[in-house]
């Protein structure tokens, strides 16, 4: 037996516990490298590497990365609180719904692209968001069948403004400006009034009037349904 070190001495640090893997941590990590380098650096290889491990030790727990991406969009989707149906407000808690989508999704650049691709979303917390959502337009006095055409709507025009966003927010903002100017010059530059509404209608679409033009396209489709339910 070899004697002890004298209590003067500087014990031997003890290797780092290595956290039990699992498909939340996974998640968490495939997040988590989405937020420091965006969505392209998201792999089952540099998923692996945050964790100290190998890809193969992914496969236990999750089975491909586009598996991945899409449990990544489920634990953003987790983070917004769903509305119990009132049928006295059930417009303005559709637009709080659809809002609190947008902002979660923006707050993970890149997963809205995700949520675009996933044909048939079937996570946990994808599938309470489409009850919760049907629920509200139920509430509002839509058949099974109006709910379910105008769920698939607004989800889409959600989904299709966030992607957009996200979009906006990968490229350079001085190369848009100037995109931008040379539009204008170009639009200017044609035969007067051929375009003058497209001309006129540039300074609409900035990063100032997103949530104005957000709330105009939901504002539309709700009134389209009031309609139905009058």
């Amino acid at each position: 037996m070899s004697p002890e070190d004298p209590p003067w001495r500087t014990p031997p640090a003890k290797p780092p516990v290595k956290p039990r893997l699992s498909r939340e941590l996974v998640v968490r990590t495939g997040l988590d490298l989405l937020l420091r380098e965006g969505l392209d650096a998201v792999s089952m290889r540099r998923v692996a590497q945050a964790l100290d491990t190998g890809p193969a030790s992914l496969y236990a727990h999750v089975a491909t990365k586009d598996e991945l991406l899409e449990l990544m969009l489920d634990q953003v989707l987790e983070e917004v609180p769903l509305p119990a149906p009132d049928p006295d407000r059930w417009q303005a808690q559709v637009r709080d719904l659809l809002r609190a989508q947008v902002q979660a999704m923006g707050a993970y650049p890149g997963i809205a692209k995700v949520a675009w691709q996933v044909l048939i979303p079937v996570g946990p917390n994808a599938l309470r968001h489409g009850e919760a959502l049907l629920s509200l337009l139920r509430a509002g006095g839509l058949s099974l069948t109006h709910a379910a055409y105008a769920a698939d709507a607004l989800s889409l025009y959600t989904k299709a403004f966030a992607c957009e966003g996200s979009a906006w927010m990968s490229v350079d903002q001085a190369e848009v400006a100037a995109r931008g100017r040379q539009m204008g010059e170009y639009l200017s530059s044609l035969p007067s009034g051929a375009f003058a509404n497209m001309a006129a209608m540039g300074e609409l679409f900035t990063a100032e009037t997103a949530t104005e033009r957000f709330e105009f396209g939901i504002d539309m489709l709700l009134g389209g349904l009031t309609a139905l339910t009058g």
